[in-house]
């Protein structure tokens, strides 16, 4: 009796699947690096400004004028928007080094780094409302609250880097 046979296709789709955990992999590795960076952006621009009597007074004001909660809250928010600035730029410049090599040709560039930023905006949304629903409404530690907000969007920042912005382009 003859061994079973598989296709072409078969092995394609094992190595493509293959290529893409290695990709996820690389994208975590380099995640850990910009997770230690947001973390601590975020939790040194909170301690700023939380004691600065301008950013205190705008967040005052902000929340007045939204009637979106209080100054705390949207202090939450700009710390959250700080680091994440930071954040998406040490991603955007590392995974194109490393993880997208191939589709980037290691070059960076403002138009792809634009996309790349606002793939990752999708990211941010999830990473904010699950900050402030862990910390305001579930009321967990801040620290704590932060680690389930990078978590929650580590997966919607893989998919778009992975489908939209480093997605393989056709030859013209």
């Amino acid at each position: 009796m003859a061994p079973p046979s598989f296709d072409d296709s078969f092995f394609a789709r094992v190595a493509g699947a293959r290529a893409l955990g290695v990709k996820a992999a690389s994208f975590a590795l380099i995640g850990v690096v910009n997770t230690a960076l947001d973390y601590g952006v975020f939790l040194l621009a909170r301690a700023v400004y939380a004691h600065t009597p301008a950013m205190l007074a705008a967040a005052a004001h902000v929340a007045a004028a939204c009637r979106c909660g209080a100054p705390e809250t949207v202090l939450l928010i700009a710390a959250n928007i700080t680091s994440w600035a930071v954040a998406v730029t040490s991603s955007y410049v590392l995974n194109s080094s490393f993880t997208f090599a191939a589709e980037s040709g290691r070059r960076l560039g403002w138009r792809r780094y634009g996309a790349f930023a606002a793939a990752n905006l999708a990211g941010l949304i999830a990473n904010t409302a699950t900050l402030v629903f862990a910390a305001q409404i579930v009321l967990l530690p801040v620290y704590i609250a932060k680690a389930f907000a990078i978590l929650a969007s580590f997966a919607v920042n893989f998919l778009l880097s992975h489908f939209v912005v480093f997605r393989v382009r056709p030859q013209s």
